[in-house]
C-alpha cells in the first residue's frame, strides 16, 4: 500500500466512531495503530513500555505519524507481542479489519526478525550493542514463541489470521524450539539452564546492560521451561531439556530465606531490599555465576559482587536480584507435566 494512502486510512481510523458506521472502534486498538511502525513492529515509546490507557495529545499523534519509519521496534517488555495479542482479540470482538491487518503485519515483522539460529533479538532491525542478542530476558523471546504457537495453531482469535502466516509460524516455532535446545548451557557435561541473552552467532551466554552479566538465570529459565512444557507429545530432547532445567533450579534454590522491601531513611531511595531467614520460604537469585553457580549481583558500573549488600542502593531496590520465580513450577506444574509425559 502506498505510504500516503496508508496515512490517509490511518487518520480515518482514528476519527470518532460516529463517522464510521460499518465498523466498531476499540480505543486502545486505535492507539496501537498509531504506534505501529511501518515495518510492522512496535517501539517502547521514549524508552518505556507503552501505556495505551493514557490519553494522546494532538502533538503526540503528530509525532507518532512522523516516526512511522523509525527502526526502533522491539520485543522488550512485551512490546509487539502485547499489541498483536490485543489486536487479534479486538478484531474478534469488533470485526474491524484494520486491527486484524495490523496484527498480521506484526506477525510478519516477527517472522522477519527471527535470526538464522532460530532466536529473536531484543530489537530488530537495530543490531547495535546487545540489541542483536537472542533475548530471553524478561521472557521476550518466549512471548514471541507464544504468539507464534497461537498463530501456528490458529487458536482462539488467531483463527482469523491468513493461512500462509499460520504455516510460516509453524516453521518459526520449530526453529525457535531448536534454538532453545541449542542454547541450554552445558556445564561439566550436564545441561543446566539458560542465560538472559545469548550471542546470536556463537549461542554462548552474553552480557547485556552492565548490571546484567552473562550468567545462568533463575528467572528466565522458568519461562522457557513453561513454554517447553506446553508442547504436545514432546520429543526426548525436549523432555531432557525440561528435566535438566528443573533439576538445576532445584539444586540452586536458597532454602529458608526470603526477600522483602524495608523502610530505610538512611538510604538514598528511602528504602532497601534485604533477604532474611524464613524457614517456610525458598528464593532464587536472578543471576548465577556460569561455572560456580554462586549468586552474583552487578551494579551500573558492571562490577560483579557476591553479596547484595555490596550493590548500590539504587540497584538493590530497582532490580529484582532475588525472587520466587520457580516456586510454582517446581511444586505443582512440573510434577503435573511429569505425570502426563514422564515415560
Amino acid at each position: 500500500m502506498p505510504y500516503l494512502i496508508f496515512i490517509v486510512l490511518l487518520l480515518s481510523a482514528c476519527t470518532p466512531s460516529k463517522h464510521i458506521a460499518a465498523q466498531q472502534l476499540n480505543e486502545q486498538a486505535e492507539k496501537m495503530l498509531l504506534y505501529q511502525r511501518n515495518n510492522g513492529g512496535w517501539p517502547q515509546y521514549r524508552g518505556n513500555a507503552t501505556d495505551y490507557r493514557k490519553p494522546l495529545t494532538e502533538a503526540t499523534r503528530a509525532q507518532l505519524l512522523a516516526d512511522k519509519d523509525r527502526r526502533d521496534a522491539t520485543i522488550d517488555d512485551k512490546s509487539t507481542t502485547l499489541e498483536i495479542n490485543y489486536l487479534v482479540a479486538a478484531y474478534d470482538s469488533t470485526q474491524n479489519t484494520a486491527y486484524l491487518q495490523a496484527a498480521e503485519r506484526g506477525i510478519a515483522y516477527l517472522l522477519e526478525a527471527q535470526n538464522a539460529a532460530g532466536g529473536w533479538p531484543q530489537f530488530f532491525p537495530d543490531t547495535s550493542r546487545y540489541h542483536k542478542h537472542i533475548t530471553y530476558n524478561d521472557n521476550a523471546m518466549v512471548e514471541v514463541l507464544w504468539v507464534m504457537k497461537r498463530a501456528a495453531e490458529r487458536s482462539d482469535a488467531y483463527r482469523h489470521i491468513r493461512a500462509e502466516l499460520s504455516t510460516q509460524a509453524q516453521a518459526a516455532v520449530a526453529r525457535g524450539i531448536q534454538c532453545i535446545l541449542r542454547t541450554q548451557v552445558v556445564q561439566q557435561g550436564a545441561k543446566t539452564a539458560w542465560c538472559a541473552q545469548h550471542d546470536s552467532q556463537t549461542l554462548l551466554p552474553a552480557n547485556a546492560r552492565k548490571f546484567e552479566p552473562a550468567s545462568l538465570s533463575g528467572s528466565e529459565t522458568v519461562g522457557i521451561v513453561y513454554f517447553l512444557m506446553a508442547i504436545d507429545n514432546p520429543t526426548p530432547e525436549v523432555k531432557a531439556a525440561i528435566r535438566a532445567a528443573t533439576q538445576w533450579l532445584e539444586s540452586v534454590k536458597i532454602e529458608n530465606w526470603n526477600v522483602k522491601f524495608i523502610d530505610a531513611p538512611d538510604q538514598p531511595t528511602g528504602k532497601d531490599r534485604v533477604i532474611y531467614e524464613d524457614t517456610e520460604s525458598s528464593i532464587w537469585a536472578r543471576f548465577y555465576e556460569l561455572d560456580t553457580f554462586r549468586p552474583i549481583f552487578a551494579d551500573r558500573e558492571g562490577i560483579t559482587h557476591y553479596d547484595l549488600r555490596e550493590v548500590d542502593n539504587e540497584r538493590r531496590v530497582g532490580y529484582g536480584f532475588y525472587g520466587k520465580w520457580p516456586n510454582k513450577l517446581l511444586k505443582k506444574d512440573y510434577p503435573a507435566w511429569e505425570a502426563r509425559w514422564g515415560n
